[in-house]
């Protein structure tokens, strides 16, 4: 498990050139609506702003205003009124059909623009409704709250099946301090940078040393996420049922989660689980339906153990299966139906848990993902992390996906495998919205690490790279470091 992550660069370089040559015949940046469940004629459906139809998840900080959007695949004959309405009854649906006891974000909290109208004009395809939440710091930063949305429609035109009500998650973090650091867009106005992933290899490196690193001008942390990697998916030789594994790396960092992982959210920070296959047959790709789904209630529960914000998945290092495979699995790992049994597997965690993130390694059977139950990659998966060589647009791997979804020329820091200024400054430009740095290790030898001042300065320019390219800013780094105490 040590060294998973570092030797893939070799693999997708071979594949590199023919992708960026497709690039070009790529709808870059847009939703496809081809893999959205899409009603036909004069039956409209409901997004948000990203495109996503089924669920929404939004951080609140303080205040926010975003927008839901009414769609028709074709021009409507006449005025349609279409209503948005605060209804809790809603949420007391979605929790009976579903088992859950999410509780709604008070009504104080929520306006709408217009009294809740907008209007789908004669010969329009789309119209949209602005609502602002607003929040008074009452509630639980831990806790996932639901704004229930009741939608009506007057006119010609009729909602689809699943668009009368709207369930949008909602993470107030008002409480907490903000790692999102903001930037000017191209007309000036203030918009969140780009999200910097930093993937720890925990059996050796405390996760604390993504603290010391911040940026000059705004005094944020340059990092946004921590991925704790790796824990693992196994099979119990004897019950025959799919766990998730920690070794004693991460169960001492999960059990000491005051330590460990606290300060790191304390300063805004997200932290996710990482899954990873680990020489059984268990795997990321293999498994049948009604596994995958009990390995999702597992997941979950860890997530809610140790108040994670969603899980890394990495298709490594399982076993592949020889002869038959036993019942609960299939033998086609790293195959076209090998994507479908991890988009499956993805999809199914999702519903349990769409308030938190699926993020996909862009390597092996999560280097594509299918749209799965009418709900496509981009809904379910919030983020696609290329792999080391990895520098175009992912929407033909992940269909429904946007560029501010996906991350861009990832940085394999212990062996120097970096991005340059350029591509950085390159990646922003177009509108890419997150990237993946691994195994950021800043202890030397003297003080008990393992790296010795050249890797220590390469990994320094790395990150200063990051903060000019990203956020216009410099890096600060207070020298702070963090031995591996734990064992």
């Amino acid at each position: 498990m040590k060294k998973s992550l570092l030797f893939k660069s070799v693999i997708f370089a071979a594949v590199a050139s023919f992708a960026v040559a497709c690039d070009d015949d790529v709808n870059l940046g847009a939703v496809d609506t081809g893999n959205l469940a899409v009603p036909d004629n004069n039956v409209v459906y409901v997004t948000d702003a990203q495109g996503q139809r089924n669920y929404s998840s939004l951080d609140l900080r303080n205040s926010l205003t975003s927008q839901l959007v009414v769609n028709a695949p074709s021009s409507v004959a006449s005025d349609t009124k279409v209503t948005f309405a605060y209804d809790p009854t809603v949420l007391s649906e979605y929790n009976t059909n579903n088992g859950y006891d999410y509780e709604a974000i008070p009504e104080s909290f929520v306006a709408f623009a217009n009294g809740g109208v907008t209007t789908l004009k004669a010969g329009e395809i789309k119209a949209t409704i602005d609502y602002t939440l607003t929040s008074d710091g009452s509630l639980d930063a831990s806790k996932s709250y639901v704004l229930p949305v009741r939608v009506k429609i007057e006119g010609d035109a009729q909602l689809g099946e699943t668009d009368g009500a709207k369930v949008i998650f909602v993470n107030d973090l008002s409480s907490l301090p903000d790692a999102t650091k903001y930037v000017k867009d191209e007309n000036g106005n203030l918009v969140p940078g780009i999200k910097i992933f930093s993937v720890m290899e925990v059996n050796d490196t405390n996760p604390l040393n993504n603290l010391p690193f911040t940026l000059k001008s705004s005094g944020k942390p340059l990092i946004d996420a921590v991925v704790l990697f790796s824990s693992n998916i196994n099979i119990n030789s004897q019950t025959g049922k799919v766990y998730v594994r920690h070794n004693e790396n991460n169960q001492a960092i999960f059990s000491n989660y005051d330590k460990y992982i606290k300060p790191l959210k304390d300063r805004g920070m997200k932290v996710y689980l990482s899954i990873l296959g680990n020489g059984d047959i268990a795997g990321i790709s293999s498994l049948a339906d009604e596994t995958a789904k009990e390995f999702a209630k597992e997941v979950k529960n860890v997530c809610d153990t140790y108040n994670l914000d969603g899980v890394f998945w990495d298709d490594e290092y399982s076993k592949e299966i020889t002869g038959e495979a036993p019942p609960g699995f299939y033998k086609i790992r790293n195959t076209p139906e090998g994507y479908e049994r991890a988009s499956y597997l993805l999809y199914q965690v999702w519903k349990l848990q769409p308030h938190r993130d699926n993020i996909a390694y862009c390597f092996s059977s999560t280097g594509q993902l299918r749209t799965v139950e009418g709900v496509t990659p981009g809904e379910y998966c919030r983020y696609a992390l290329h792999n080391y060589a990895g520098s175009w647009d992912m929407s033909i791997y992940y269909p429904g996906m946007q560029r501010s979804q996906m991350g861009l020329y990832s940085q394999e820091l212990n062996l120097s495998n970096l991005a340059t200024l350029a591509q950085l400054q390159q990646m922003r430009a177009d509108g890419y919205g997150c990237h993946m740095i691994f195994a950021l290790d800043p202890r030397t030898q003297a003080e008990g690490g393992n790296r010795i001042d050249w890797y220590i300065q390469r990994q320094h320019q790395a990150l200063e790279n990051c903060a000019k390219a990203f956020y216009d800013d410099e890096l600060v780094d207070d020298g702070t470091r963090y031995q591996k105490d734990w064992l």
